[in-house]
């Protein structure tokens, strides 16, 4: 005879409580952008690394990142927000973080990797959400593989030859410098505002791309950093695409002072894509959907369900 929980009972009671224990299931943790695996596919001979989460079924959400960026610099709230409802899948481009291969030295050499990892993975037709550099990454893709298309998303980015563009590496090392004399991430000066409303944004965000402490990204080399900065400037020095000819529809989103891909570009994509719905948060810069992640996770959401 045992005590169990201030209970007399026999052997065979005893192992029929300890089996009914082995078999409760566990309790898994959500899966979020905190915890999600990251895993790699081949895409022509090179491993790409990305992380996926949301449902498993329906048209995905491809996210396209950012200069200087690897998986974590995205935000948590707009990850986790977007795959409550919709399958996101994150990535590496060609040598930047975890993926394997040379960064390549044109905005249109980064959309075809992008559109062979998407084949990679087998999907038929994806939306895209590009931030900053990925909205170019984006614009590319719509115009070379429009049926591979759904719907588009464009934040804090411009067409090529867009105002201001080709000042980015200026409008970057200086706020580099700025940074590194105040013990900051860049993108505290560079994605928002000098207002208190910007300031607070801004240490929120640096806050929640820290949630993630284990299995992290590798960090953007430099060398990977300085070939990303030649493409953007080629960019903004291209002769101006033809937008009408992307007829998907597109949600375009910025803050309203964006300094490193000024503002105007914005209304500019809006008025030049035929099917275009414009976004601008009061006192926001670059990282304006950040800023305002609740709002846009809501639009966002909306918008890929028409």
């Amino acid at each position: 005879m045992r005590t169990v929980a201030g209970v007399t009972v026999s052997s065979a009671l005893r192992e029929e409580i300890d089996m009914s224990t082995r078999q409760q299931p566990q309790t898994a943790l959500p899966r979020t952008w905190r915890n999600v695996p990251t895993r790699t596919v081949d895409v022509g001979g090179t491993k790409f690394a990305y992380r996926e989460l949301g449902p498993e079924t329906g048209v995905p959400v491809i996210f396209l990142n950012h200069l200087a960026a690897e998986l974590d610099r995205w935000d948590p709230r707009v990850v986790d927000g977007i795959a409550a409802e919709r399958r996101v899948i994150v990535f590496d481009n060609r040598g930047i973080g975890a993926s394997e291969g040379s960064t390549p030295n044109s905005v249109e050499a980064m959309a075809d990797d992008a559109i062979a990892f998407i084949r990679a993975l087998g999907f038929e037709q994806v939306d895209l959400l590009g931030f900053s550099l990925g909205g170019f990454i984006s614009q590319v893709i719509a115009l070379e593989e429009p049926h591979l298309v759904r719907r588009i998303i464009l934040a804090g980015t411009g067409p090529a030859g867009g105002v201001g563009i080709d000042k980015v590496t200026r409008v970057t090392i200086r706020d580099m410098i700025k940074a590194a004399l105040t013990f900051r991430h860049p993108e505290f000066y560079l994605f928002f505002t000098g207002t208190a409303n910007g300031r607070r944004a801004a240490r929120d965000f640096m806050k929640r791309l820290g949630e993630r402490t284990t299995n992290r990204d590798k960090g953007v080399s430099i060398p990977a950093f300085r070939t990303q900065l030649k493409a953007i400037h080629a960019w903004g020095r291209q002769a101006p695409a033809d937008l009408s000819r992307i007829k998907h529809p597109v949600l375009v989103a910025n803050g309203d002072h964006d300094k490193m891909v000024p503002s105007i570009n914005s209304t500019d994509m809006a008025r030049r894509l035929p099917s275009a719905e414009l976004v601008l948060y009061e006192d926001a810069g670059h990282g304006g959907i950040f800023q305002y992640h609740e709002q846009f996770v809501s639009k966002a959401l909306a918008f890929f369900e028409r």
